[in-house]
């Protein structure tokens, strides 16, 4: 195929592309410029560049918040949320594909319909059945909880990736000698790669992130995320943001270079589960 040529509309549309990126890189600007100020200069001139580097800032936010521990809780509850909604979420989807049975089929529509149920429409009954169970201000209630309202959406995913999947490729399996586990995580789970790491990027930046669930739940100081922490320099009188702006540069580095790692998969995942075999 012939190379079209370069014009004048093409540079225009680049140099437009290029503005509108700047324009949403510019939160990141603003964060990271002032992340090394003190108060004063923040309250007078949040645009300009630092006169002297407030480096300090970072100590401070780090001793303050117990940021190893705060990571800790994070990574913790990302880590186990994430692996619980891939894993489960990829079995049941192989299931309602493989086993069309009437069941699975109101069960399917059961968890698409629930997508688009509010989060405020079921917040105070979803806390007291919490607390019911006896899992308030504990991780588990809060991974258990994260597992409810993300398997829904990974389902959905799984759901039309599991279909690009060859049946025969499991038939031959079976008459190898696999059974039906075996031929999941021997065979169908590697496949399902890169909806997978889909799954995984995008529940890790909502998990990650996320504090309201962690602030309904979790009450003791000893297992704050990384939101609440930094949510502890915004008082009724006072904003803290000379030591709020460093904690979120420190919050949200290891997400953003866990996203730049794994974003091609997102592409490739919902691309591929686009595609029926």
């Amino acid at each position: 195929m012939q190379n079209r040529a370069y014009t004048g509309r093409t540079l225009a549309l680049e140099i437009g592309m290029a503005l509108l990126a700047l324009l949403f890189l510019s939160p990141f600007y603003f964060l990271f410029v002032n992340a090394v100020k003190t108060f004063g200069e923040i309250m007078t001139n949040s645009a300009s560049w630092p006169t002297v580097f407030q480096w300090e800032n970072f100590s401070r936010a780090w001793s303050l918040t117990r940021f190893p521990l705060v990571f800790s809780n994070s990574l913790i509850i990302t880590v186990c949320s994430v692996i619980l909604v891939g894993l489960i979420s990829a079995m049941a989807a192989y299931r309602m594909v493989r086993y069309d049975s009437r069941f699975n089929r109101i069960f399917f529509l059961i968890l698409i319909a629930s997508m688009v149920v509010p989060f405020q429409s079921i917040m105070m009954p979803l806390l007291r059945v919490v607390n019911e169970l006896g899992l308030t201000n504990t991780r588990s209630g809060l991974v258990m909880t994260y597992l409810g309202l993300g398997a829904p959406m990974a389902v959905f995913l799984f759901h039309g990736f599991v279909k690009s999947i060859p049946l025969e490729i499991e038939e031959a399996a079976t008459v190898d000698g696999c059974n039906r586990i075996s031929v999941f995580f021997r065979i169908v789970l590697p496949m399902l790669k890169p909806m997978l790491m889909t799954v995984i990027v995008l529940n890790c930046l909502w998990v990650w992130n996320d504090y309201l669930l962690p602030s309904l739940i979790l009450q003791s100081p000893g297992l704050r995320t990384i939101p609440l922490a930094t949510f502890s320099f915004f008082g009724e009188y006072s904003k803290q943001w000379d030591l709020a702006l460093p904690m979120l540069v420190l919050g949200i580095l290891p997400i953003i270079i866990f996203f730049l790692f794994l974003q091609r998969y997102i592409v490739e995942g919902i691309a591929a589960g686009s595609v029926k075999g």
